[in-house]
This record gives C-alpha cells, structure tokens and sequence, in this order.
C-alpha cells in the first residue's frame, strides 16, 4: 500500500485489518524512519494499530539526508505560517488516504508527532472539520495562536509533553500551548518531563502509549 507521501508503515502486529491508526510526524531535518522508532515500541501494546510515518514532502534546507515539513532558515512568522498551511494540505492529504485505505473513520485516527511534527499535527488537527480522536505532541508550540483562534473546526483530545531543559523549543511553548487549548475548553493534559532538552526520553514515550491505549482501545 503506498500513500502521497513517502511512508515507513508498520502494519498490526494482531495480522489482522487495522482497528485504528497512529501517524506520526517527524521533526525538521528527519524522515519518517526516525520516528517509526517510536512506533516500533508502541505498536507492541497496541497490536490492532497501524503505524503512518511520513516522510515531510520537502528536502531540509540544513540536512543532506533530512527532510523538512516546512522551511524554519530565515523565515518571518508570516512567511512560516503560510508555509505551514503548504504542509497542512499535504497532512490532511494523508490523513484522508489512511482513512480510505484503512477503512477507518476519523475518531479511529491518532496524529502527533515531535517538534515541527508537532507543530504541524495541533495545527491540522484543530483546523479539521471530522473530528480525530486525539493529537499527541513532544517537544512542539502552536505555530500561529491567532491563526489557530480563528480556524478551529473541531476538538480532539490533547497531550502534550516537553523537556524542562529543552533550548531549541523552549518549555515556554508548552506552557502558552496549554493555555490556549484550556482558554477554548479543550481536554488537554500535559507532562513537563525533568531535565529533558529537546528529545523523546523513554518516559516519555511510556506516557505516550499510555494516551494512545486508553483513547484508541477503550
């Protein structure tokens, strides 16, 4: 099975069809095999899921092997919210081909992912009009909080995670994140992981399978 995007799939370990769906996105400068590491260790717990892992459609403008979900080098916030909105459509794109292929209804898919991953999964998720089952989201910030206020169509369950020493994305975006999602009534939990920098520690990725399990098998 192929999709628009480049796609490391991890298929149910059950062997049987998909009840549910996990995409994960990576961050800037990684591909989709990055992140399936992540995947790798959830899909043992979760035996009925399938695993997305795309591929950002765009070469990173600072890595020879890396990819790029949208250019971050000497952006304006308009230039990179525009970008995004590039990317957005690409996300949706993938999210409606998983469906399709999958035979799944949008409640059935999780989206998430790490940094501009993240990012780029609050932003499509909130914007989407069928509601997906729950955004999961390490190391991220809300790429344009006054876009997003103005663009929300629908509210899927929230978790957020994000290292305390974290000097690329600073826990700040956190913070500012929790705020919005709580000022516009969302369910949002969050997890503030100790002298963590801008990673996914094995904690962390604990917290997340645990998330998932209890929203996609209940």
């Amino acid at each position: 099975m192929s999709y628009s995007l480049n796609t490391t799939i991890l298929n149910p370990l059950s062997k049987k069809d998909p009840k549910n769906a996990v995409i994960l996105c990576h961050g800037y400068g990684g591909d989709g095999k990055d992140i399936s590491i992540l995947a790798n260790y959830w899909r043992t717990y979760l035996p009925d899921t399938i695993f997305i892992c795309p591929d950002a459609p765009e070469k990173c403008a600072v890595s020879q092997t890396g990819f790029q979900w949208f250019d971050l080098m000497n952006q304006t916030s308009d230039q990179i919210l525009a970008k995004s909105l590039v990317a957005e459509i690409k996300l949706n794109n993938l999210i409606d081909e998983v469906k399709n292929k999958n035979n799944l209804q949008a409640n059935q898919i999780a989206i998430g992912g790490f940094s501009q991953g993240c990012m780029l999964s609050l932003q499509t998720g909130i914007k989407r009009k069928d509601e997906i089952n729950c955004i999961i989201g390490y190391s991220g910030r809300i790429i344009s909080v006054e876009h997003l206020e103005k663009n929300i169509n629908s509210k899927p369950g929230i978790f957020l995670l994000h290292g305390d020493k974290d000097q690329v994305v600073p826990i700040t975006a956190l913070l500012e994140a929790k705020e919005f999602f709580s000022k516009n009534n969302y369910e949002i939990s969050s997890k503030i992981l100790e002298n963590c920098e801008h990673r996914i520690p094995t904690n962390g990725s604990s917290l997340g399978l645990k998330f998932l399990k209890k929203r996609l098998y209940k």
